[in-house]
């Protein structure tokens, strides 16, 4: 990977300094670093003669504006540059408009590594797809029916609604008596079921609106209201269609506009719109005869802790997702619809095991992103070259959502541009999806990385995808197990407002001015996303980086606590008296953090436990109790090495015939109160009850009448 990484002032050679910019630089991939005034213009040329001339594959330059980024995109094209190989930095709306220029340099630099970082771990892309048909399906809204009628085979479901005055052209639509009860399905496979109390024998003879009360009865379609009040109306037609209890029949439908009607999902679900405009017609229209996108995730359901023989397990995927996504076909499995995905990263973030990861961006690329924007070797070395020591005198890691929030944040930049107050603290931005990618692994891993703190700048209540919002029961987590590691509050949600900065800039102001400078350094750490070595998961899954990220953490903290709280991935087991050895736990776990031995003990271990709970809910004796959090104590290197603590001792059965040890003194004693009477003397001539041989033996003496002693 080569990179090159060229800097424009903007037109604001003010705004901060090309020259520190281009000392700041210290990626290990970064060719050449060249300053331009007006690069996208007459700058283009000598740098084409820079990309030619080191043989550069990737570009990174200080552009924010769209107009500008093309110009340069072109350029690298022309060059023989992948077109996804070009990359750029808003040095001026996100760094010198609203930074003092020593600061807006040196976050210039950083942002200029963290996007390098970034492209060394891009995910290679790849699409999914899904074919559908044409039908669409509106709801009770006649004008959104003809908006779209023409373009795609569309049935209008009445829903209640009054259509025989005339002033609709219904000349392509197909109109559904009767009202919605239900929509289940996903895109290209909604079925709505429809209750009318007009059956599709109606001939429309209208004898039932003559005779009917004009509230009780539609004339065209013909339908009768829900609990009609009584009246001759109710027996008058020849052809018996009105059934005044209602029938219902579905209607399948590719896809669905149902204004007003209920969301599908907390945040939307694909080929369903509750709402009808410009945008949404553009949508469907767009969606007809199927969809092609970019796979959003990476699965190995081999990893998935959902659940197993009937027991279910972990479920916060399925809680996480706000668009229909995931679904669980069966109390013990998981299904992920990739097509249906929205790309907000919130079960991936939820998911303990590594089972769901986001490709882009990945949690290595964000990792290396966080890594290099904090390392103050890198970008925070120009403060040698600009005097006065590191010009971030306080480096807060912020999650910056790229929708809304970002166009706030961009915002505030022009409005300082414009030479109006647009200030705010030089938080260190690492773009993510949609806030719902951060996690506690996240957090922990920032944190672990040397920030100050971690922001999370999202959207608030205009998230277009409507996870859990705004982050705060995240951020009351991730703050009580700072408290317990004995960093205090390094965690907050922010979202900008794009009519007015001064309420972000007040709250950011006051959340930094708080934090005392961490005791981690940064530049040392460089994460491997692995809680072992030889961990079985996959690597930066959320349960296994977060472990990570804590060991760094408490080699600099002296927490006076051994559980530190808040942290869902990690389970705490109990075990009391009532446990019978029995291997259901065992069997259940899917990171085998559970074993039994020969010799009667049940061992757990604390690092490889997810929390998913599948052996507390699977346990036939209830003897298992989960609680969520990390024991310190309870981890490898507090004990002497050893991975596995005993959590119950008690005894094994041995075969009388021929020793092998297969099941426990207790569960033995317990199968045979229930039933010893109704097997008593099925062992023969044998000195032994029969529930002390183990499986294999046991048909040898019923079926054979051997036992032989071997």
């Amino acid at each position: 990977m080569k990179v090159g990484a060229f800097v424009c002032d903007c037109g604001a050679p003010d705004a901060l300094d090309t020259e520190g910019v281009r000392e700041g630089v210290a990626d290990e991939d970064v060719e050449v670093v060249a300053s331009a005034s007006h690069l996208c213009g007459e700058g283009l040329p000598k740098a084409a003669a820079v990309v030619d001339e080191y043989d550069l594959d990737h570009v990174v330059a200080t552009a924010p504006d769209a107009g500008c980024q093309q110009r340069i995109r072109s350029m690298t094209e022309e060059q023989e540059l992948h077109p996804d190989a070009t990359a750029f930095v808003n040095h001026r709306e996100g760094a010198g408009w609203v930074h003092e220029p020593a600061a807006a340099t040196e976050k210039t630099s950083r942002l200029i590594d963290s996007t390098v970082a970034g492209l060394r771990e891009e995910s290679p892309a790849r699409t999914v797809s899904r074919d559908a048909g044409e039908h669409v399906v509106v709801v009770g809204d006649a004008a959104a029916a003809e908006s779209l009628a023409g373009r795609a085979d569309v049935t209008l479901i009445a829903n209640g609604e009054e259509y025989g005055d005339g002033d609709d052209d219904f000349d392509d639509i197909t109109i559904e008596r009767g009202r919605v009860q239900s929509v289940e399905g996903r895109f290209g496979e909604f079925e709505l079921t429809l209750q009318a109390r007009v059956t599709e024998e109606c001939i429309g003879c209208l004898d039932c609106v003559r005779l009917g009360p004009d509230e009780a009865v539609t004339s065209y379609p013909v339908d009768i209201v829900p609990d009609p009040p009584e009246g001759e109306y109710l027996d008058c037609c020849p052809v018996d269609a009105i059934e005044p209890e209602g029938v219902e029949r579905p209607i399948e439908a590719d896809q669905v506009v149902y204004p007003g009607g209920p969301r599908k999902g907390q945040g939307g679900q694909l080929g369903y719109f509750s709402h009808f405009d410009g945008g949404v017609a553009v949508a469907v229209e767009s969606q007809l005869g199927g969809i092609s996108k970019l796979q959003h995730l990476d699965i190995d359901m081999e990893l998935c802790a959902a659940g197993d023989s009937g027991v279910e397990g972990c479920t916060r995927c399925t809680d996480a997702c706000p668009h229909e996504a995931v679904s669980r076909p069966s109390v013990d499995t998981v299904a992920f619809d990739e097509t249906a995905c929205m790309d907000c990263g919130a079960c991936t973030s939820a998911c303990p095991t590594g089972a769901v990861q986001l490709r882009e961006p990945n949690n290595k690329r964000l990792a290396r992103e966080v890594e290099s924007v904090l390392d103050v070797d890198r970008g925070g070395r120009l403060s040698s070259f600009l005097g006065d020591g590191q010009a971030i005198e306080s480096p807060v890691l912020a999650f910056v959502c790229s929708e809304k929030a970002e166009d706030a944040l961009n915002a505030y930049g022009r409005q300082a541009g414009r030479g109006e107050a647009a200030s705010y603290d030089p938080i260190l931005p690492v773009r993510v999806n949609c806030t719902d990618t951060v996690g506690e692994a996240q957090v922990l891993h920032g944190l672990a990385a040397g920030a100050d703190a971690v922001a999370i700048v999202g959207c608030g209540d205009a998230c277009l995808h409507s996870g859990p919002d705004p982050k705060e029961e995240l951020v009351d987590r991730m703050n009580v197990a700072t408290g317990d590691l004995g960093l205090g509050t390094r965690t907050t949600f922010i979202a900008p407002e794009s009519d007015g900065h001064d309420g972000f800039a007040e709250e950011l102001d006051s959340f930094v001015s708080g934090l005392d400078p961490t005791p981690l350094p940064t530049g040392e750490h460089e994460a491997t996303g692995t809680g072992r070595p030889d961990s079985p998961r996959e690597p930066f899954s959320t349960h296994d980086w977060a472990l990570e990220s804590l060991r760094v953490i408490l080699e600099e903290t002296d927490p006076e606590r051994d559980v530190i709280r808040g942290l869902d991935t990690f389970g705490r087991m109990q075990v009391s008296d009532d446990c019978n050895l029995t291997p259901t736990c065992t069997t259940l776990c899917p990171t085998n953090a559970i074993q039994r031995t020969d010799e009667g003990e049940l061992q757990f271990n604390h690092a490889d436990c997810v929390n998913c709970e599948l052996c507390e809910s699977g346990c036939p004796e209830g003897a298992i109790t989960m609680e969520p959090g990390l024991n310190r104590s309870r981890l490898p290197e507090n004990r002497d090495g050893e991975e596995w603590e005993p959590v119950f001792e008690g005894e094994m059965l041995n075969c009388v015939r021929c020793g092998t040890p297969f099941t426990s003194v207790g569960s033995m004693e317990t199968v045979r109160d229930e039933v010893g009477d109704l097997v008593e003397g099925v062992a023969g001539d044998s000195e032994h009850s029969i529930f002390e041989y183990c499986d294999e033996c046991r048909a040898a003496v019923v079926f054979q009448g051997v036992d032989d002693g071997r």
